[in-house]
Parts: structure tokens; C-alpha cells; sequence
């Protein structure tokens, strides 16, 4: 099972051909893509045409779903937040932490595009799918 990025559910919902979406693709037909509530609500509440927002409801309520972020997660979030700060990095998003953290404690390995993912993969020990190039 792996968890997929936000990045990479925008590009393939918008048809863009690349490596994430091909490995998204692959994944999908071998039924091994899960989804966290946290990416749920990002790919949502960008779609702006109401058709399209309840087409990819239904398409991405069939796979296997997550509750991401509870009370048992926040202090493990925070922590890794800090350790990377110390390191001198600073992470943008908490909804990435969140995801980072989320992938880290349950063994999931994460398909992503997004640069700020990599501190964890160095540091933490994130493991990220690997993209044929």
C-alpha cells in the first residue's frame, strides 16, 4: 500500500502524463494507492466545477482511507517539525507534516513531487516510492 501526494493527484485528476502519474497510475491498477482524509480535503477543495468535485468524491472514496491527523499524531507532528528546525529546516506546510508524519508512524511509503517531503526522507526516515526515470 502507499499513500500519494496532493501534487501528484492534481496532476493526474488534470491528465498531465509524467512519472508520479504513471507510478499513480501503475499503483491504482494493482490496488495499491490509499488516501489520507487530510489529501481528501486538499484535492476537494481545489475543484471548482461542481460535476467534476462530486465525480472525484465518488472515484477517490473507493480506495482505502485514512484519518491522518488525531490527537495521537499531533505530538509526534510537532516533534518532527522541531528536530527538522534544528537541523535548519523549515518545513512550509503542516498539512506536509502532517502527511510526512502520518507516512512515518504507519510504514507508508509516500509518492510525492513535492521538495518539501525530502528533509524527512534524509532525516526521519520516510520512505518515498521510488519513480523510474
Amino acid at each position: 500500500m502507499i499513500m500519494v501526494d496532493t501534487s501528484v493527484w492534481i496532476d493526474y485528476l488534470n491528465s498531465l502524463d509524467n512519472l508520479h502519474t504513471a507510478k499513480l497510475d501503475e499503483a491504482l491498477a494493482q490496488g495499491t494507492v490509499a488516501i489520507g482524509d487530510v489529501i481528501f480535503l486538499e484535492i476537494l477543495q481545489g475543484i471548482r466545477e461542481d460535476d467534476e468535485f462530486r465525480k472525484t468524491k465518488i472515484r477517490l472514496t473507493a480506495l482505502d482511507r485514512y484519518e491522518m491527523f488525531g490527537h495521537w499524531i499531533v505530538g509526534k507532528c510537532a516533534e518532527n517539525y522541531r528536530r527538522l528546525r534544528k537541523e535548519g529546516i523549515t518545513i512550509r506546510s503542516t498539512i506536509d507534516v502532517i502527511i510526512a508524519t502520518f507516512c512515518i508512524e504507519n510504514n507508508l511509503p509516500l509518492l510525492f513531487k513535492d521538495k518539501d517531503f525530502i528533509p524527512f526522507v534524509d532525516h526521519l526516515n520516510l520512505s518515498p516510492v521510488s519513480v523510474e526515470t
